[in-house]
């Protein structure tokens, strides 16, 4: 019996190449397109990115979130969209503070956009020309070690009245206490604030590399009271230390209420996906998110029928308190010139 054949018919080089070469085209054109959104975070990465996560499994749309560090995460972030200004990388800037967002504006380097998302929040909060958006709050605070002193406001400002050594506050450079010294600069002038500071720092008054270490130091008792956010205060919270807070008062007795921003930045090669992720960050689902969320930040705009945690209604009432930041730039910009000049 004659045995089976097997018949190995080989191909040509060149066919090789040219099949090779059509299965790629073909790829290429039935494959689907999914953009990647380079976003720039300075919101903690702990709940941002579930926001982020969230929008892409809504969308489709793939985010590559850059994050900076803790102490210089907003200044940092700025700086970095200034020199990048000929050749953008970065297409949404999530900012997790305002004045920065301000300076990103006055350069012409954000692009105006108003959708859905930018129209559900109050005006103090945004833009008229929609070049950026505020939303999901911070508020300045003053927080207490409660095995260490009463925390009320005739205790706080005794206290503030003595020997600070026991007192904290993030190093004024960066992130929210920048933010606090621009409203100090506003209403004191620059010669009330160099004179606050100045006394402060000859009384004792700690500085600690950001506002996470100020809450550690008030919440482990090496401090009994410390200048912080509500985001690093219900941290302490979460976290069991004896610790309670009130607002950080200025002026006629004002809260500093500081959103998150968030801006198309000028030249992003992809607009549409862009507009898709600020308004979702603009919803009343993500303002619940963060709201809900160990941070505890602040909705600015209506959420509905939704029930928001005890703690976020109470700062609510006194963020109708809050001082309007929009007008800080120059007061953020000269602060900015003397610390480093120190």
């Amino acid at each position: 019996m004659a045995a089976n054949k097997i018949h190995i018919v080989t191909k040509s080089p060149k066919t090789l190449i040219a099949v090779f070469f059509a299965a790629v085209l073909l790829w290429i054109l039935v494959s689907p397109k999914t953009p990647r959104l380079i976003v720039y975070c300075a919101h903690d990465a702990i709940y941002s990115n579930k926001v982020l996560a969230q929008f892409t499994a809504e969308t489709g749309i793939k985010v590559e979130p850059r994050f900076d560090s803790e102490a210089t995460k907003s200044l940092g972030l700025v700086e970095l969209i200034i020199k990048e200004a000929q050749n953008p990388r970065c297409d949404v800037f999530w900012n997790n503070e305002l004045l920065g967002m301000l300076d990103l504006d006055q350069r012409g380097l954000l692009e105006p956009y108003q959708g859905e998302g930018h129209a559900r929040i109050p005006d103090q909060y945004k833009s008229p020309t929609g070049t950026w958006t505020g939303f999901a709050a911070r508020m300045r605070m003053m927080i207490g070690n409660t095995q260490l002193m009463t925390i009320d406001s005739s205790s706080i400002n005794e206290v503030l009245a003595g020997d600070l050594s026991r007192v904290a506050i993030a190093k004024p450079m960066f992130g929210t206490t920048l933010t606090h010294y621009a409203v100090l600069w506003d209403q004191l002038g620059a010669d009330g604030l160099k004179a606050w500071h100045n006394d402060t720092r000859q009384r004792g008054l700690v500085e600690a590399p950001g506002n996470g270490p100020v809450k550690n130091l008030v919440g482990r008792g090496i401090c009994q009271l410390g200048f912080t956010d509500t985001d690093d205060y219900f941290l302490g919270v979460a976290e069991g230390l004896p610790v309670s807070a009130l607002p950080a008062r200025v002026g006629e007795n004002q809260t500093i209420v500081i959103p998150n921003t968030v801006a198309i930045i000028k030249g992003s090669k992809h607009q549409d996906e862009a507009q898709q992720l600020v308004d979702f960050l603009l919803s009343s689902q993500t303002e619940l998110i963060l709201a809900r969320s160990p941070a505890r930040q602040i909705p600015l705009g209506p959420i509905g029928d939704e029930t928001l945690p005890s703690e976020v209604e109470q700062l609510v009432i006194w963020a109708k308190d809050s001082l309007d930041l929009r007008n800080l730039l120059i007061a953020r910009n000269e602060v900015l010139a003397w610390l480093r000049g120190e």
